[in-house]
């Protein structure tokens, strides 16, 4: 369900009864990537490691690429799943049993009122209530200045050397951090930034903004690093909302932030470094 959204992913993970297995799934829940970042994962692969290929062949290397990094993402799952299970949620697998239910007719009314209710509402409020104040901050952010620079570049400016460490730029991480409301608006984050425009752009031709994002900076090594964290990185804000409701606890929900977002870092940074040795 992570695949669709990582919210739903986490309500989900309801049906497993054991408590200390389903914290384990809600923490690495979010290494799975969602619709809000396939269309960053997709535009980065297209534009920096497809190149020329046209026709099938860019079709079939694409999906070879991004089926690549969702087993990445799924090998990471099993490998933190792994390490929480020996450290903070030590315990005793559950056993599983699968039994069969006695059938009944699937009531189609039913099944669409609690889907839309359970699920859909559930998550659009959600997101509703931190997108709002979040749209509010970056517009600020975009057009508030302290002399000649806007607060954006003064944050990115900041951001910058820990981001260089990491193969990306205080643009692209300030893209990440102000697109905690969704995944969807980091591109068009990076975009206005960039281009020191006051509001949110979609740039709609891949090969226009391949030339904004080299002419700024950007190498094979910042596309690959923007791709690794783009999969391993702290979850929205509707997939926190969910998992404090889901486990009624700051604590948790904190673990599941840190977790993915520690591991982003390190993935990136050992990549960028070995990557550096041989350039």
């Amino acid at each position: 369900m992570g695949f669709g959204c990582n919210a739903a992913g986490i309500v989900g993970c309801r049906i497993i009864d054991s408590p200390r297995e389903r914290l384990i799934a809600m923490i690495t829940n979010n290494f799975v990537p969602c619709n809000g970042r396939f269309p960053t994962m997709i535009a980065i692969i297209a534009m920096f490691f497809v190149g020329g290929a046209t026709g099938l062949f860019s079709s079939v290397l694409s999906a070879a690429i991004l089926s690549g990094v969702i087993v990445l993402g799924i090998i990471m799952t099993l490998v933190i799943s792994k390490l929480l299970s020996a450290t903070i949620l030590k315990g005793i697998p559950s056993s599983f049993t699968l039994e069969l239910p006695p059938y009944r007719r699937p009531q189609i009314g039913k099944v669409i009122v609690r889907s839309i209710f359970d699920r859909t509402l559930f998550v659009l409020g959600r997101a509703i209530v931190v997108a709002a104040p979040a749209g509010m901050v970056i517009w600020l952010m975009a057009n508030l200045t302290i002399g000649d620079t806007t607060l954006l570049s003064l944050c990115s400016g900041f951001l910058d050397p820990f981001a260089r460490m990491i193969g990306m730029d205080g643009v692209i991480l300030l893209a990440f951090i102000l697109g905690f409301p969704a995944n969807e608006i980091v591109v068009p984050i990076m975009i206005m930034a960039y281009m020191a425009e006051g509001k949110l752009l979609e740039i709609s031709d891949l090969s226009v903004l391949k030339d904004l994002l080299v002419n700024n900076g950007w190498t094979w090594i910042t596309a690959v690093s923007t791709l690794l964290f783009s999969l391993m990185h702290w979850p929205c804000s509707t997939t926190c909302l969910t998992i404090r409701k889901e486990t009624q606890s700051v604590k948790w929900t904190a673990v599941s932030w840190l977790v993915p977002t520690a591991t982003g870092v390190v993935v990136c940074f050992l990549f960028t470094t070995v990557a550096r040795l041989f350039l």
